[in-house]
């Protein structure tokens, strides 16, 4: 290995020593932590799930941005098109099919979380202990749609039940019920 001159670190040793310094450092310091608005521990109150009808927001402003582009094209139709040009008019075009996407799937969501438990509870046939829902969408015009996962209320629990419920009318979309196949003897 060729001599490094004097006033050049030796670039192995302080790779070495930083590899070192990593294996030194305690689990704790190497841990990953929540960020504090996504940490569910501080979380005081309900939980309100957010509105697909928010949608809606910037469907206006792309509306607005669209239309703006269509009279700005029509108003320089005939100067010479050097900013505003046929693109302009593709983008108005392309942004109010975009604000009018926006408008139709911007459905309310009228049956909440816990209605959809409600909901799903009655349909399974037996007592409920453990349950969750999450919202998903379904179709071209994403319509909202809970999924709601319930076990029975032994332990273990006996029983499971998978419902799809309309969040926007409460429809029982789907329904199964079945004996409980995962094995808990261990637990």
């Amino acid at each position: 290995m060729p001599e490094q001159p004097a006033d050049e670190p030796d670039r192995d040793r302080d790779d070495a020593d930083d590899a070192g310094d990593d294996a030194g450092a305690s689990e704790a310091e190497l841990r990953d932590e929540l960020p504090e608005e996504l940490d569910v521990t501080g979380l005081r109150g309900p939980y309100r799930f957010p509105d697909n009808s928010r949608r809606r927001i910037p469907g206006a402003l792309y509306l607005f941005l669209g239309l703006l582009c269509i009279a700005g094209w029509a108003l320089r139709r005939g100067d010479d098109p050097v900013l505003v040009n046929n693109g302009t008019l593709a983008a108005g075009v392309a942004l109010v099919a975009i604000a009018l996407y926006c408008f139709a799937a911007g459905w309310r969501l009228v049956v909440d979380e816990k209605e959809a438990l409600v909901i799903a509870t009655r349909q399974a046939g037996f007592a409920v202990g453990h349950a969750s829902a999450q919202l998903g969408w379904r179709g071209l015009r994403s319509r909202p749609t809970w999924r709601i996962l319930s076990y029975s209320s032994e332990d273990p629990p006996r029983q499971r039940a998978f419902a799809l419920i309309d969040a926007v009318d409460g429809e029982v979309l789907h329904k199964l019920v079945e004996d409980n196949p995962e094995d808990w003897s261990q637990l």
